[in-house]
């Protein structure tokens, strides 16, 4: 039962801790769609998914108001582009990319993601096609997002696709580069994708979910933050977990309830809620200044990565106890560009790239909104995919890399990306080349650990 209590204390979280949800997302299946046209099969791509998210944006709006808790944004995700495209005679993909995003302007929606190929074992007819034109793709719509699943502790690591994906990042910030490589802000590499993800530019809708679904993603590193703040520097690390235990549930409770009710209003299943601490980069609002409160003199320093496997472990587990359809990444973003804290860590030079990625191993997704020198060759780029993804295939997680190398600039300088994309430092990369490493290709076998059934 809701008391007094609890509704002030919600409201407080709201006005003064930065508490949201960051996303309410629908997916949609586009399975039964096929032409041999690209043009015709665009057609159907968007006359689907406006049909379906007409209401969406409306619905987010009316329960923002209705609650009084910010909906930030309203996305879309849809079934992985390469394989609707595989049903068509075209050899560039284009045109459906501009068909999502006339339906993300036509329901009004902030992303929407699904130009998707996953090929963590190899290319099926459609998925080269997809990748190859992700540059282009990225550089003329606005809100489409693409994703592109290069391994899986089940499948190995495809190195092929890896070199591949080095070049296309290239590609992307060139043909960007005058809106400071935006492009590549809108496209993620993963190991180990996850089908129910509502987060940008990740998301995409699975083969296993159902025709149309609501997937629900929300905040509050702020409100963790104060929770943590309030208890002093006296409290024992397994007290600091508690807290965060008991701060997480209130939290997604309260995204367990947006769900709820945009499900009932837009009649279709309710999936999940991703209780990501996902950051912005208002002041208050940041992962890493929960870190630091821990007690941490800067994020980076060394036991950032301890402290955050505490704050994700507690993150999570305080969560599955306010939902019963807990899904999506869930666990802690390190967005640099998206976190004033990581933000202002990479400017001091405690937080690496070395770093980054070894706090990866206990976090939500990895390398993140990480902006680095424009120079910087594919060959390095695919080299730091590669760590990645042998973080998530060794460990059995979800890893991803969304990296800009920003053209024209180097290390010290900032790119502006503009709101909840914020700003980010140009990071100092390692210029040891692995070049002949990336050139053999082939396939990085799955570790003995994926042998399970």
């Amino acid at each position: 039962m809701i008391n007094t209590f609890d509704i002030l204390e919600t409201v407080k979280m709201i006005q003064e801790e930065n508490l949201d949800i960051r996303t309410i997302t629908m997916g949609i299946s586009l399975r039964d769609l096929a032409s041999d046209d690209v043009v015709l099969l665009g057609n159907k791509i968007y006359d689907k998914v406006a049909r379906y998210a007409q209401n969406l944006v409306s619905t987010g709006e009316q329960i923002e108001q209705e609650l009084g808790i910010p909906i930030i944004n309203k996305r879309i995700s849809v079934t992985p582009i390469a394989m609707i495209g595989a049903t068509c005679a075209a050899n560039d993909y284009v045109p459906l990319a501009r068909a999502l995003d006339r339906a993300a302007d036509a329901t009004g929606v902030n992303f929407i993601g699904g130009y998707t190929a996953l090929v963590q074992k190899g290319f099926a007819h459609g998925d080269e096609i997809l990748i190859r034109s992700i540059p282009e793709a990225l550089a003329i719509t606005k809100a489409v997002c693409s994703s592109v699943n290069v391994a899986s502790t089940k499948a190995g690591i495809n190195m092929d696709a890896v070199a591949l994906m080095g070049r296309i990042i290239k590609q992307t910030a060139e043909l960007t580069k005058d809106n400071n490589s935006m492009g590549c802000a809108k496209l993620v590499v993963f190991a180990n994708a996850v089908d129910d993800n509502p987060f940008m530019a990740g998301a995409f809708h699975g083969i296993g979910e159902p025709e149309c679904v609501i997937n629900v993603g929300v905040s509050g590193p702020g409100v963790v933050y104060k929770a943590i703040q309030r208890a002093g520097q006296d409290r024992p690390l397994d007290e600091i977990a508690e807290i965060i235990k008991k701060t997480s549930f209130k939290i997604t409770r309260m995204g367990q309830l947006v769900g709820t009710l945009a499900s009932e209003r837009l009649g279709v299943p309710f999936g999940i809620v991703d209780l990501s601490l996902a950051p912005t980069p208002a002041i208050g609002d940041s992962v890493a200044r929960i870190l630091e409160e821990i007690g941490l003199e800067c994020c980076g320093a060394h036991g950032t990565t301890a402290t955050l496997a505490l704050l994700n472990d507690a993150v999570k587990k305080g969560g599955v106890m306010a939902s019963s359809s807990v899904g999506g990444l869930s666990g802690a973003f390190i967005p640099v560009s998206e976190d004033e804290g990581m933000i202002a860590a990479a400017e001091c030079g405690s937080l690496t790239i070395d770093k980054l990625e070894a706090m990866t191993a206990v976090c939500s997704v990895g390398i993140d909104m990480v902006a680095i020198p424009g120079d910087t060759s594919a060959d390095i780029i695919s080299g730091i995919i590669a760590d990645e993804m042998a973080i998530g295939v060794v460990n059995s997680k979800t890893t991803a890399v969304r990296i800009i190398p920003a053209v024209g600039k180097n290390v010290g300088d900032r790119v502006e990306f503009g709101g909840l994309l914020g700003s980010a430092p140009v990071m100092p990369v390692n210029t040891m080349s692995p070049g002949i490493f990336i050139s053999r290709g082939g396939r990085i076998p799955a570790p003995m650990h994926s042998l399970k059934n």
